[in-house]
């Protein structure tokens, strides 16, 4: 994900992204955006829950159907804010900066300034998150049986266990870029010292996770389920986001890491000391395609010969 900048004062909200994201208040001074793509994904969610508000709730009017479907959506929104604000604070906790806290159509993304430097960190961030998110789950779980099992009040109550039980759940998933396949990179971090080994276990795991997605979403059109078209589209999506995002770390992992077998020595050349106050003519003959280093008369290197401008 590209850096970008935040601006606004006073608590006021503002669009200061240049992706179209709105910040709606300051975590221990990190932003939290809202995408514009958070209202599309919360629009359908709402549409294709409605129905079966009216399911659960015979009794209840299209008007209702409609409002607790609209509260399933913010409650689902809410869930995926504090799931991403147990890694976000955890982070912070650690010494980690986090660039800021995003939510977005597929869900959420804490942006940290840099990787965490032990595996022993990365397992901590990593789990943070589906902790609040079950232990969230598991409360509003308990609570559905201190009201009536018949009413919206129980309804959204509901709601918000299911809710933050399948956001911990999914995100525990064994594959990059999701929580649980970052704890896999750690295990294997800790175990082997290398964090490259950590990634591509994990990014396998991805792959393993995108691939049972599509299977999930296959066995349904084949059982003819009447969820099929729904859990076609909604598998598809998740799978090329998992993928997306495993080539994603993949890739950054190789820019981070240096080629096996390589060596220092072998990208070194030879150097000329001079001292600092020689003549650029006599630097220049000397050098025969050397890096020149000025040296001062105590010994303490002073410089490196910019070759390009001493023959302009």
């Amino acid at each position: 994900m590209a850096a970008t900048s935040e601006q606004g004062t006073g608590g006021t909200r503002q669009a200061v992204l240049s992706d179209g994201g709105l910040v709606l208040f300051r975590v221990a001074g990190v932003p939290v955006l809202l995408a514009p793509s958070w209202w599309v994904g919360s629009l359908i969610v709402v549409v294709l829950y409605a129905p079966l508000v009216g399911r659960l709730l015979p009794d209840a009017s299209t008007g209702t159907s409609w409002l607790l479907a609209g509260a399933f959506a913010l409650l689902l929104g809410l869930s995926v804010l504090a799931h991403e604000l147990g890694h976000c604070l955890v982070a912070l906790r650690l010494g980690i900066p986090v660039r800021r806290l995003r939510l977005f159509l597929l869900g959420g993304l804490s942006e940290v300034a840099r990787t965490p430097k032990r595996p022993g960190d990365e397992g901590l961030v990593a789990a943070a998150g589906p902790a609040v998110s079950l232990l969230l789950g598991g409360f509003c779980g308990l609570l559905m049986f201190a009201v009536p099992a018949d009413g919206a009040v129980w309804l959204l109550i509901g709601e918000c266990a299911v809710a933050n039980l399948a956001v911990g759940v999914f995100n525990l998933l064994p594959g990059l870029p999701l929580d649980g396949g970052r704890l896999v990179r750690a295990g294997v971090w800790a175990v082997t010292g290398i964090r490259a080994k950590g990634t591509r276990a994990a990014v396998a795991g991805g792959a393993v996770v995108a691939a049972g997605l599509l299977v999930w979403a296959l066995w349904g059109l084949a059982t003819a389920s009447p969820d099929r078209w729904l859990r076609l589209g909604v598998c598809v999506v998740t799978a090329w986001f998992v993928i997306l995002g495993a080539r994603s770390e993949l890739a950054a992992e190789a820019r981070r890491t240096w080629p096996e077998g390589l060596v220092l020595g072998e990208l070194v050349r030879p150097v000329l000391q001079l001292p600092a106050e020689s003549p650029v003519s006599d630097a220049l003959a000397a050098s025969a395609g050397r890096g020149v280093v000025l040296v001062r008369a105590d010994g303490v290197a002073a410089g490196l010969l910019d070759e390009g401008a001493a023959t302009n």
